[in-house]
């Protein structure tokens, strides 16, 4: 008797556990404990190897231009972001220098730039309007930090048409973001 109880709980709390991770916003988790980091990307986005570039990119099924990936650098200042600058200097220098960079052709606006604190780390909230060289408009939003001596860049993109829509999914995947 007491076999068949708990089966029936164990069943009951297994549906409702897939049910709760069903209903979080349509994302999954990936996590490279290799290297330290884990985030949550949309469902139907698929991870894409890239030779020499990203550490890992996931990009929408439907649209492959929308897409998320992690990039890991060396720290060559300081060992805290406070250290390398303010969200507003980093975000403008990012964008100099990685989102945007001299002769690519793309310009890239710093819309917004604000800071988030965790228990063992200080993330840099980045989002920027880009304009691409055939003069579409797009849509980035970042997460940095440092952690052992390292640089990680998550950075998230979307159409311009497509930001409104999907905002506050990628804002979920943006904030997901953890190092360690």
């Amino acid at each position: 008797m007491f076999k068949r109880i708990a089966s029936i709980i164990l069943v009951v709390v297994s549906l409702t556990l897939g049910g709760c991770v069903a209903t979080g916003g349509g994302l999954k988790s990936f996590v490279d404990t290799a290297d330290g980091y884990e985030f949550l990307y949309p469902n139907g986005w698929v991870e894409v190897r890239v030779s020499n570039g990203p550490d890992v990119v996931f990009h929408d099924m439907i649209d492959s231009t929308e897409n998320v990936s992690v990039v890991i650098s060396s720290v060559t200042r300081g060992d805290s972001l406070e250290e390398i600058g303010t969200p507003t200097e980093v975000g403008y220098t990012l964008s100099k220098n990685a989102i945007a960079p001299e002769g690519s052709g793309r310009t890239a606006e710093l819309v917004n730039a604000g800071k988030r604190e965790s228990t063992n780390n200080t993330y840099y909230l980045l989002e920027y309007a880009v304009t691409l060289p055939n003069q579409q408009k797009r849509h980035d939003f970042a997460s940095i930090a440092i952690s052992r001596g390292k640089l990680f860049t998550l950075n998230i993109s979307t159409s311009e048409q497509r930001w409104q829509k999907s905002k506050t999914l990628l804002e979920q995947v943006v904030r997901s973001f953890t190092v360690y």
